[in-house]
């Protein structure tokens, strides 16, 4: 494999150093959007002083087939970087990173042109997602021969599609019928067959039954165009999204929605054997309010699993760790990543960070759901819907600039003052920066559980 030692011509430039030079020097590159990284050290020209830290980082874009770099200077955050090269590391599709320990480093970055990029796509299934990352390929292959149920095609002959309810890249989702009940119909091209699988696969594993998640009547092929199809039960408000846009609710409906929310998630984390049969692990890496449904009967339920990761276990409960899915490359609505996803530096081979990636993601949505609790702003009006980061970084936030706010910066949501502390608690823990230190779901959700069922702020 050739490596390539890759050199900005910036570098070259001669530039008078300061009267008084503050710590490592790192070349320096940003755009009028990421000003706050001026906050980090003097500026003068090309290079950047550094006030707090002995790192430089760089973030890189590839573009026909070389590095061009979108930002560059001093490490917003304190921490070690004992590595005098920048090495690269791949972080999204057709984005790399390297952060190192001398002075300009971070203009002369080791990249090897063969380096394996995951192969990401934008993709969306519902008509309002806002920048989701998503895999083309396969992401539900086994690695080991564990118990899988038999998956029979339905007859659909039946089926009558009525309205169409939504709709994106890989799929529309319709309101039906099959024989003379309500269902949502969500259908995939044929040549969508992969992303049908994937999704497939999961709501098929042994034991996903459960009231926070989407009530799965089964799959089949429509026979005049061979279209597949999933079965679903129809949930009657719609998205998370759009029934938090629509309505603001008192304390006692907010505590429902968000616990059943939380429920979901640890049933879907949880790993057991039953009457002889495993349900695995799975990660859902896609948490968003477009991906979580709410009922007639004001609870949520878990949907969408086109990006899941399943960990599977052939050795015994506790050991899935060893065995799981490709799940290869960060996916996912960029404004619900986990830091640890925004800017790559995760072992995407580790059951167990993707699991606490879903926390983090949690926290954001339970941070939007309390946000439209009238009760928790007497005196003073609700405030309108808004995504993560909406107020601060606007409705798309770019990749660059939420590695800045919420991976160097460790920004999260503004929580107000006045909220009770145990609500603080449960948002920061959910969101804490280091992933082990992260709540786990369940016990998210018994946080939720033991707050007072009457609002007391």
């Amino acid at each position: 494999m050739w490596q390539y030692l890759v050199i900005f011509g910036c570098l070259s430039v001669s530039v008078p150093a300061p009267a008084v030079e503050q710590g490592r020097s790192c070349v320096f590159l940003t755009s009028s959007r990421n000003s706050k990284k001026m906050e980090e050290g003097l500026v003068n020209g090309t290079i950047q002083y550094c006030a707090h830290t002995n790192c430089c980082v760089g973030f890189f874009r590839i573009i026909e087939g070389q590095p061009v770099a979108e930002l560059q200077g001093c490490k917003m955050v304190v921490g070690g970087c004992l590595d005098p090269v920048c090495f690269t590391s791949t972080t999204h599709v057709d984005y790399i990173r390297c952060e190192c320990s001398s002075n300009l480093c971070n203009g002369n970055i080791t990249w090897s042109a063969e380096e394996k990029q995951p192969q990401l796509k934008h993709s969306s299934y519902s008509a309002d997602d806002k920048q989701r990352l998503s895999l083309p390929e396969e992401s539900l292959t086994s690695l080991c021969s564990c118990h899988m149920s038999k998956q029979s095609d339905m007859d659909l002959t039946s089926m009558e599609l009525q309205q169409i309810v939504g709709s994106g890249h890989f799929a529309s989702v319709w309101q039906g019928s099959y024989q003379g009940t309500t269902v949502a119909v969500k259908v995939f091209p044929t040549w969508c067959r992969q992303e049908f699988t994937a999704e497939r696969e999961v709501y098929g594993l042994p034991h996903l039954v459960h009231s926070g998640i989407a009530h799965f009547l089964g799959a089949g092929r429509k026979s005049d165009s061979g279209d597949c199809v999933l079965l679903l039960e129809l949930a009657t408000c719609g998205s998370l999204s759009s029934f938090l846009s629509k309505n603001s609710s008192d304390w006692t409906t907010t505590l429902k929605l968000a616990q059943s929310l939380s429920e979901g998630l640890a049933y879907l984390h949880s790993d057991f054997y039953r009457h002889g049969v495993h349900k695995p692990a799975v990660a859902h890496r896609d948490l968003s309010s477009n991906n979580v449904l709410v009922r007639d009967d004001g609870t949520c339920v878990l949907c969408d699993f086109g990006s899941s990761t399943i960990l599977r276990s052939c050795a015994g409960p506790h050991s899935w760790q060893r065995y799981m899915v490709n799940a290869q490359g960060q996916v996912g609505t960029l404004c619900y990543m986990a830091p640890e996803l925004l800017d790559g530096c995760v072992n995407l081979s580790s059951g167990w960070c993707l699991i606490q990636g879903d926390v983090y993601s949690l926290g954001t949505l339970l941070w939007e759901l309390l946000m439209r609790c009238s009760d928790l702003f007497i005196g003073g009006p609700v405030p309108e819907h808004r995504l993560p980061y909406e107020e601060e970084l606007g409705a798309s936030p770019s990749l660059e600039q939420l590695i800045i706010h919420v991976s160097e910066r460790r920004e999260r949501p503004s929580v107000p003052k006045h909220w009770q502390q145990g609500l603080h608690d449960i948002l920061l823990d959910s969101w804490d920066h280091d992933s082990d230190a992260r709540l786990t779901a369940q016990c998210a959700r018994d946080r939720l559980v033991s707050l007072p069922p009457c609002c007391s702020i």
